[in-house]
């Protein structure tokens, strides 16, 4: 609250007074009052005027200066009124009212849309288990009848059971914070389940999946960190080159205070334009663009995925020759003591 917008909003109360002073000037003057007096009348008037005007201001200046300097130090701004104390003066305890009825008419809108919200999300939740119950289904049948359906039909059901999976985690990513369970896992095991269940893709494409046995243990969540790999390698396979011996390598670089996870393929990669906007939401590029398959959701959730847990992931890729993401996981050196 600056002083000289404070003089602003109250010139016209200072005309006003000013006004009636010289008036009482007039009338003192008419009556002939000795010049004393209206000296005495005129200081006393200027100093109690001014010190209720000083008065007035500091104490609103501090009201109004906390109320913005809270609002710009919060990352939730709504919540300014929690850190206020009720004003003294009347302009500030309408404000406080007001602040308080449109608080608690956002509150009850925020958390009538989280019950719908949540609703939906657990609607949403039931329909993918119902679902992936008869995929399931199908695919052991197609598995046990290899004879019976072709290697086309397979791949359709693959298709279709990632994109269901692709949904679960995306409504679980967005909107729930409590659907992981963070312990020490062996990054061995989540490669192994990666593998077999991309087999079929890796064979299909002849894809050669060149993952060493890791005896490295990270902190994640096993289901979550497996969905992201699937996205990374149902991309690698996607976007292989026509050549003799495509690849996809997964190996582990160990650090004193953090464990990075790599998955390399040779690949066709990424455009330099277009490898800033890879985990953007809906982003196909160039690459994407020429597959219809595309959704440009992978990464994005992968992303989302990654940041929920703690762990941070890179891509880095040159065109034509390979492609490398990185997943990168803290060390806990508490877990570590009291392990």
């Amino acid at each position: 609250m600056k002083f000289k917008s404070f003089l602003k909003d109250r010139l016209y109360s200072i005309i006003t007074i000013l006004f009636c002073y010289f008036v009482i000037l007039l009338v003192l003057f008419a009556y002939k009052s000795d010049k004393a007096i209206i000296i005495a009348i005129t200081i006393i008037l200027l100093v109690t005027y001014i010190i209720l005007f000083l008065v007035d201001f500091l104490r609103k200046h501090k009201y109004y200066t906390d109320l913005l300097s809270n609002i710009d130090n919060l990352d939730k701004a709504y919540l300014v009124l929690e850190t206020l104390s009720k004003p003294e003066f009347y302009e500030g305890k309408l404000l406080y009212q007001a602040l308080y009825e449109i608080n608690k008419s956002m509150c009850e809108n925020v958390r009538l849309k989280e019950e719908q919200l949540l609703d939906f999300k657990d609607y949403i939740e039931m329909w993918i288990h119902e679902v992936k119950r008869p995929l399931a289904s199908l695919v052991l049948t197609l598995n046990n009848h290899e004879n019976i359906l072709d290697r086309k039909t397979k791949n359709i059901l693959k298709r279709l059971e990632d994109q269901v999976d692709q949904v679960l985690y995306y409504v679980r990513s967005e909107n729930a914070e409590k659907d992981y369970f963070i312990k020490e896992i062996d990054l061995s095991k989540v490669i192994k389940n990666v593998g077999i269940k991309n087999m079929d893709d890796l064979l299909d494409n002849k894809v050669e999946f060149m993952a060493p046995k890791t005896n490295y243990k990270v902190l994640t969540d096993s289901k979550w960190l497996e969905f992201i790999l699937n996205q990374i390698i149902n991309n690698s396979i996607k976007y292989k080159r026509n050549v003799d011996s495509s690849y996809i390598k997964i190996y582990v670089k160990d650090k004193a205070d953090t464990t990075t996870l790599v998955v390399e393929d040779n690949g066709i990669g990424i455009k330099p334009s277009d490898i800033k906007q890879v985990f953007d939401k809906t982003f196909t590029g160039t690459n994407g663009r020429e597959k219809t398959t595309s959704t440009g959701m992978g990464l994005y959730i992968a992303k989302n995925l990654c940041k929920k847990l703690g762990h941070k992931i890179e891509i880095e890729s040159k065109e034509n020759e390979y492609t490398r993401v990185f997943i990168t996981f803290a060390k806990n050196k508490y877990y570590d003591v009291l392990k």
